[in-house]
């Protein structure tokens, strides 16, 4: 049924009820697990230096962030082996192309966002729902 299923997460308890689902049906269908998280690029300020520090969860992940969270939540994936892959950008476009360009079938993503403003001002669900090349499966988190 499915082969290659992609999850995106942030780390949150919300995610972690999208990638138990989608670890769920990885394990059911023999399908192929990539977890996918979005950072935000270094900020480049006068004098070609790089501004030091993270910065917290909410306004994004750092790389280095990014890909512990994503050993971390591959690590509590018992069964499977686990791909992760941290790239930079927003995490609608990211969770997106990343799935294009391993021809996923299925990408899951936690309803977060989907009510209330977010859901106006452009939720990650609602935009992947809405730009991906493959089906979408969205996991009721909240």
């Amino acid at each position: 049924m499915f082969s290659k299923i992609v999850v995106g997460t942030d780390g949150s308890d919300t995610a972690a009820n999208a990638v138990s689902l989608a670890a769920e049906l990885a394990r059911m269908t023999g399908a192929e697990l990539h977890l996918v998280a979005a950072f935000r690029p270094p900020v480049v300020v006068a004098g070609g230096g790089i501004s030091g520090g993270n910065p917290p969860v909410s306004e994004g992940f750092s790389k280095l962030a990014a890909e512990h969270m994503l050993e971390e939540v591959a690590a509590g994936v018992d069964g499977l082996d686990v791909e992760v892959h941290a790239r930079s950008g927003t995490p609608a476009p990211v969770i997106v192309q990343y799935a294009d360009e391993i021809g996923a079938d299925l990408i899951v993503v936690g309803s977060k966002g989907m009510q209330g403003t977010r859901r106006v001002i452009g939720s990650v669900p609602n935009s992947v729902a809405h730009t991906a090349g493959c089906s979408v499966l969205v996991a009721k988190t909240t």
